[in-house]
């Protein structure tokens, strides 16, 4: 009985993976410019804010705050456990999430972008936006945009009368509802593709010193504006997306949308019923809401009847932040970090190892996980692959296709990492062992590089992760050839503009990745 059983289980599996391969070949189907519609998935990404890779259930075992949204998505779905952001910050890990490359080639070589600033991204750049128009998708963005829009000034101040130009429509977006910067960043309006929907009419803002977690910069703030309603309110704008995209009429043109989330991240603004629910604090409750609307988000993907035509993808920009408040957390057993060193804005693992959940039903094994090294930056070649289009010079240069690795490859082909801090600290890693050029954790955790500068700390940092997690035992001095090999493996890839096989690529600027002694 059991060899019968045995071999009943063989076939089955051989029927589901030639399946597969027919589907997935159907993906494949068309010249890459004009590729068949009807056979592409709807594709959503969701980036969280300052979520660690600890404080969602499916990532960390030991995780004490409640996601079962999340859980029933991994659960349906496939995790990765060595997913990673190109920046340990927000406005570079956007970018290297839109355009597959990483952020320190641009002009932005370390912190982040302000409310008021101007655009990053050029129009010729590609990014996940034209990558998907060209495959015949409606493209939608929706929440956090933080890679800076032009907004008209006059005499340095914003005229919230005019229309704002080069937002996310220039990159691809037929549509956008966005916020320009984080939470708590000035101004705090909403922009529908250009235009502001309401004229600030207050000036508003919390300290840290009347909430810690609750505070946000004082600024002008228009009247449909509500900080602790702007969460629910981005969920509600994406589940109408959804519905009138899943419209009949609609229904020959797959969607694409980005929604990203202005939560965990500052202001920490959990309401009723999440409010206290957590038992922890309202960092805790604040994930806690987080994922109860992806669970409603799931939902509505289910009642449009789009939930197994629809590729959903979920991830967070970078650590969790100290404004979460870890003492607090461990207090109650939980480490946002889930045993890594280090939190946002760090070059150690706390900064940049996030959390990546993909779902697709009927087209990934359930509930499977995979150590398959990723970075989101892989997310753009992985798109064009399953929309079937040719690979072009730009647009996902240091991305890897991960499309093998749903199919339960244990690799994508990724054999190297870069990462980058909040300080433009750069960080090398290639299998186990990981190099960190600089003297401390590049970032707000302790020692932070001008006291590491002046405690003489050496100035680069080699680790093997599969023996110390932690990061705790630097290995320069004993493994000097290892840390040349990475460092030459670091050279080459930015020199070359790319960190994928193709052809050589100016960076946006002249990259100087050596610590300062």
């Amino acid at each position: 009985m059991k060899k019968n059983k045995s071999r009943i289980s063989i076939a089955f599996l051989a029927v589901c993976f030639l399946t597969f391969l027919s589907l997935r070949s159907s993906y494949a189907e068309g010249d890459g410019n004009q590729p068949s519609h009807s056979a592409h998935p709807n594709v959503i990404v969701v980036m969280a804010d300052d979520l660690g890779l600890g404080d969602v259930s499916p990532t960390n075992a030991e995780c004490k705050i409640k996601t079962p949204n999340l859980q029933a998505m991994a659960d349906t779905g496939l995790t990765f456990l060595d997913a990673h952001t190109p920046s340990s910050v927000c406005t570079p890990t956007r970018y290297g999430l839109l355009t597959g490359r990483y952020n320190w080639r641009s002009r932005l070589a370390k912190g982040v972008l302000s409310g008021r600033s101007e655009h990053l991204i050029p129009a010729q750049r590609r990014t996940l936006g034209h990558l998907m128009k060209s495959a015949g998708y409606h493209t939608g963005m929706i929440g956090k945009w933080h890679l800076g829009w032009d907004w008209h000034k006059v005499n340095g101040k914003i005229d919230f009368t005019k229309p704002v130009k080069n937002g996310p429509d220039i990159n691809g977006f037929d549509q956008y509802y966005a916020h320009c910067g984080s939470l708590d960043m000035p101004p705090y309006v909403w922009v529908d593709t250009g235009k502001v929907t309401a004229v600030p009419d207050r000036e508003e803002g919390v300290t840290s010193a009347q909430d810690p977690y609750g505070w946000y910069r004082q600024g002008p703030i228009g009247s449909d504006f509500h900080i602790d309603q702007v969460l629910p309110h981005l969920f509600e704008q994406s589940m109408d997306f959804i519905k009138e995209r899943s419209k009949a009429e609609n229904s020959e043109t797959p969607f694409f949308l980005y929604l990203a989330l202005p939560a965990p991240h500052t202001p920490i603004v959990p309401v009723p019923p999440f409010k206290d629910a957590s038992g922890i604090n309202p960092y805790a409750d604040f994930v806690m809401q987080v994922d109860f609307h992806m669970g409603e988000l799931m939902n509505t993907l289910k009642q449009c009847g789009v939930e197994n035509d629809t590729l959903l993808i979920f991830t967070s920009d970078n650590g969790c932040s100290p404004q979460g408040n870890f003492k607090v957390l461990k207090t109650h057993g939980h480490d946002p970090s889930a045993g890594f060193r280090g939190h946002k804005a760090d070059i150690y693992e706390g900064g940049h190892r996030v959390p990546l959940i993909v779902r697709w039903p009927g087209h990934l094994t359930e509930g499977t996980t995979s150590q398959a090294m990723a970075c989101l930056t892989d997310i753009f070649p992985t798109l064009e692959s399953i929309t079937g289009q040719t690979r072009m010079d730009t647009g996902g240069e240091d991305g890897f296709d991960l499309s093998p690795v749903f199919q339960g490859e244990k690799s994508s082909g990724r054999e190297t990492l870069i990462s980058h801090s909040i300080g433009g600290s750069f960080a090398i890693r290639k299998g186990a062992w990981k190099l960190c050029l600089s003297h401390g954790s590049g970032g707000w955790s302790a020692p932070r590089e001008p006291e590491a500068r002046k405690k003489g700390l050496p100035a680069m940092q080699l680790f093997n992760l599969d023996q110390d997690r932690a990061e705790t035992n630097n290995l320069i001095e004993k493994n000097p050839a290892k840390a040349q090999e990475l460092l030459e493996i670091l050279e080459k890839e930015i020199a070359t503009g790319r960190c994928t096989p193709g052809k050589q690529i100016p960076n946006d600027r002249k990259i100087v990745f050596m610590p300062k002694s």
